[in-house]
This record gives structure tokens, sequence and C-alpha cells, in this order.
């Protein structure tokens, strides 16, 4: 059957069908990640930006199609993570603000708004880089166009829309050298292809080999769970266990994982437990009292992601403090904004604690594989409660869902684009709340770029980059964002990157102790030091961060 005519019901379904097969495959694009680090993580972000989008469409289904896009941006933009998140928030604000005046789309107008939804993206990044998402969007956009000429059957037409952008998706490698060197196509342009896989099922009426998203089932028994459990008249001392524990373990095969014996040992730990699980992947909810236990038990089989822990007791305070807050007063006090709020984001309870020890006013939680969403830094930064607030991301992976929080907030808002925790906390010493934003922008600007970061973690796969051949569990050394060497040995592999980073100028050295370093490796690494660079001050903080064993700060 011929579809000459797109209205709002069609296209939500091709938008659902669309996250959904993106959702099935996210581990996939996952694991197309270039660098071996354990921070692959763009199929992940793309997924919750596009179930975000998908969730927003499915509560406003309708004929008019520009109704069901503009439900569709709205979703994607709050619900953004990560670059490739971001990206793809653009390409469908750019094709959704294209069609929002109407009623049905044919064929040309559908072309055209693929290629809006292309100039809004490229607009949206300060430097494009060519051989990723943005050019396979490009590629697919152009054929779109062409191809709108001669064909009016959107079904075909989107037929070669994919593929040309699976056309585009295996020539991101001879775009981006780094990919051809490490022999995988462009992640997001991957994620990317998916979604318009589940554009062209639809169309078809055909049926892909999808699988339920094991992050919406959670999510349903969450909510589920939570309905089941919220009682209106309990009291908060009755709560017996107070913290509401959400994660993610990715099996990485520390031992044979059987979800019978995992969900009956956690079951120890506290109730209203829930775990779901796959061949790669497991997500646990629970309510528990120890939650640092239920996650170091949940890190003997893996590594943890998308970590989430709430207080039970401070929210039922919250929510009875509101129930109340509408009954009448005698007098009512309103809390004044201040001038100047600073948000953090940061991994690890140690560094949340230097940030706000050191003037951050709220810190998300989030880094790598855990980006926070757009909605998350715009609920930040009202909770901050300024006329001005400054947003440090420390992770380059969140700096444009900063940008984009920054756009859509009431307050005037200041990213720094710090893109790792030493370069936030240098931001954050040098800033002047005596002074206006631009001010802040140009000294705390200027204070990241006299500061070196140096980061310490281990590989998740072989691979040959930059000329060093690295097999999976090899510890690497990251100065300043690029891999330059690797070591069986975490504390030789530690003791090669300081040697290349400490230079005469170095005056102090911070060390942040991750999860997986010991005091005794602590200790080696503060010797070393102290024999090699004996002018240079060594200061050491237990950050908790996850992935990285050591993180270095060299001024």
């Amino acid at each position: 059957m011929s579809i000459t005519d797109l209205d709002g019901q069609r296209f939500a379904e091709m938008v659902i069908q669309g996250a959904s097969h993106l959702s099935a495959n996210a581990k996939m694009v996952d694991a197309l990640n270039v660098f071996p680090v354990p921070d692959g993580d763009t199929g992940t972000n793309m997924n919750l930006s596009m179930t975000s989008g998908a969730k927003e469409v499915k509560n406003n289904v309708q004929e008019h199609i520009g109704k069901v896009g503009s439900a569709l941006s709205r979703g994607l933009l709050m619900g953004a993570r990560g670059n490739s998140g971001v990206i793809l928030s653009q390409l469908f604000r750019g094709f959704s603000k294209a069609i929002e005046q109407k009623q049905s789309i044919n064929a040309k107008e559908f072309a055209d708004a693929m290629d809006a939804g292309v100039t809004t993206a490229y607009k949206a990044v300060m430097k494009p880089v060519e051989g990723t998402i943005l050019t396979v969007a490009k590629d697919a956009a152009k054929k779109a166009v062409q191809a709108a000429k001669k064909q009016d059957d959107i079904a075909l037409l989107m037929e070669e829309v994919l593929a040309e952008a699976r056309a585009s998706l295996k020539r991101t490698p001879d775009l981006l050298p780094v990919l051809k060197e490490v022999g995988v196509v462009d992640s997001g342009g991957q994620g990317l292809v998916l979604v318009y896989e589940g554009f062209v099922a639809v169309l078809k009426g055909e049926k892909l080999p999808d699988t339920p998203s094991m992050l919406a089932a959670m999510d349903d028994l969450v909510s589920a769970e939570h309905h089941k459990n919220v009682q209106g008249h309990i009291n908060t001392e009755d709560i017996e266990f107070g913290y509401c524990t959400e994660f993610m373990v990715r099996l990485e095969g520390k031992k044979a994982f059987s979800e019978d014996k995992f969900r009956n040992d956690l079951s120890e730990f506290g109730d209203s437990l829930l775990v779901i699980s796959d061949e790669s992947v497991v997500k646990v909810h629970i309510h528990s009292e120890q939650p640092g236990e239920v996650l170091t038990y949940g890190q003997s089989y893996g590594n943890l992601i998308n970590m989430k822990i709430e207080n039970m007791r401070q929210q039922h305070t919250n929510i009875v403090g509101e129930q109340t807050a509408s009954m009448p007063k005698s007098s009512s006090v309103k809390k004044e904004k201040q001038e100047y709020g600073v948000v953090a984001v940061s991994m690890g309870a140690g560094i949340a604690d230097l940030f706000r020890s050191i003037g951050a006013n709220a810190v998300i939680e989030g880094g790598q594989t855990m980006n926070p969403s757009t909605e998350d830094i715009v609920k930040a930064i009202k909770e901050v409660n300024a006329r001005k607030v400054i947003i440090l991301p420390n992770n380059k992976n969140i700096i444009m869902a900063a940008e984009q929080a920054a756009e859509v907030s009431e307050e005037e808002v200041l990213v720094i684009p710090s893109k790792t925790v030493p370069q936030g906390m240098s931001a954050l010493l040098a800033f002047n709340p005596g002074t206006g934003l631009d001010s802040n922008k140009d000294t705390m600007s200027d204070a990241m770029q006299h500061v070196k970061t140096g980061q310490l973690t281990y590989a998740v796969r072989d691979t040959s980059i930059d000329g060093i051949e690295i097999d999976k569990g090899d510890f690497m050394g990251i100065a300043d964002g690029k891999i330059v060497l690797k070591n069986k040995d975490m504390v030789e592999a530690a003791k090669e990157l300081l040697t290349s980073m400490v230079d005469s100028d170095a005056e102090i050295l911070t060390i942040l102790k991750g999860e997986d370093a010991s005091e005794e490796s602590v200790e080696e690494v503060v010797s070393f030091i102290s024999e090699q660079f004996k002018d240079v001050e060594v200061e050491v903080h237990d950050g908790g961060q996850p992935l990285y064993a050591f993180i270095f700060a060299i001024e």
C-alpha cells in the first residue's frame, strides 16, 4: 500500500518503533565506542534520550503530525544525555519545527523536514566532526531531498533514506581515522540507523526482532512497586529501609551469574526488590538501609552503571511538607533567591564532597557511563535558587546537555566547559561571587588551562590506538584525554603516567583515589612522587569514583 500522506498517528508509531529498536540494540552501540576505556555509553545515552521522546509521544498521540512532532521534540530535549543524545534531540528538533503547523505531510515535506533537522543539529555543534552521526544524518537527508523529487511514496522514500544511512555509516571510518584504526563504524551513526530501521518497519508493516526494553520493563515494575507501597498515613520514622537504590551491572564475567542467586542474596539487604537481567546486564531496584553494601555486592559481578540512590525518609518529609503547605498558616516566609549558584557534575561521593567544600551549591551524580539528562541539569539549576547559575559539566560528553539546559532555563546560566574533574575544581576555585558572569567566564576558563589532568583506568577490550597495542584488562594512562601508555600493573602505570606529566613547572599534585585503588597503592604512588619530584606538594583525597583508579590534577 502506497503512503503518500503521513499523519500523526503513523508518525507516532514510527517514533515508538524506532525507540524500541534502538533500545533493543543499545548495548551493541555501546560496544562501538572507539576508546577501550570503560565508558562505552553512546547507545545508553541515545536509548535514554529517544525513550524520553517516545514516552512524550505516547502521551500525545493524535492525527495532527505537527503536534506529535512537538511532543517528540519536547521529550527529546529534556531527556537528552551525552553528545550523541543531544545531537539526536537537535535532529528531531529541527525536523519537528519544520512540520509543527501541518496536519499531515507528503514525501517532499518529510524530506525537507529531515534536511531542516540536519541544519539545526550542525548549528548546535561548535566544531562539527565528519564521520559521526552528523555525517550519517546529513547524507541520509540529502538522499531524502533527491528522492522526493521523483518519489511520492513515503515508505519507499524512507527505504532509500535508510539505504543511504547504512552506506554513510560504512564510510565513517574513511572520514574519521580513529574509527579505521580501531576497526569500527561510528557508534552514534549506528544508533541513528537503528532508529531509521524502526521507521521503515512501521511504514512497510514489517516486524523487527526487537525485545522489550529492560529499562522500560524495570521502570514499569518500579512504578507499580512504589504505588503498591505508598501509604499516606505512615510516619517517617516507621520507614524501615530508607534508601531507594537503583543500579545496573554490566556483567564482565568476574564470576558466574545466576539471577536466582543474585536475587536471593540481595533480598537480605532490604525489601521491594526487583531484578531484571539478560546475557550482559542486570538492573536492580531495592529499598535498603545500607545502599553501599548493595552496590558492593553488585560490583562483584561486573561494572556498576546508572546508579541512583534516594533518601526516602527525606522524600517522605518533603511530601508531608508539601501537603501541609497548602493548609492555612499564620505566616509564610518565601526563601529569597541568592545572587549566584554553582552546579557541578561529579562521580564519586568523595569528589562530590570536595566540590561542595569549595563552593558548589548542588552536585549532580554523573560522569562516564552515567551522563545526566538536560532535565536533570534544569532541575539542579532550579534547586540552587539563584539569579545567576554557573554549571561545571566536568566531562566533555556532558557539555552539550549543560548548554541545552542553559538555553531552556529561565535563570541566567553560564556553562564553563570543563572536561575533567580537575578542570572543574580549578575553575571553581577561581570563581569570584563579587563580579559578573562575563568576568567569571574569563577567569574560570583561564584557570582551567593551568591544570593538567591524568586518569588511570582499564581496557574493556583488545585494541590498537595511536600506535599502542592494548589488551583487555591493561591499565591505561590518559593525559588530558589522550591514551599515552598501558601497563599490566596499576601502580606502574600510574608511575609512568606521572613521569610523563610532571615537569619543572609543576608545584601541586592532587590525587583523587578511586574505589578500585587500595591504600597501599596510594602510598606507593605518593612515595614515588616524593622520591622523584621532591619539590612537588602532594594532596590525597578519597574521591570514591568508579572506573578510574586514580585521577591526577597537576598544577
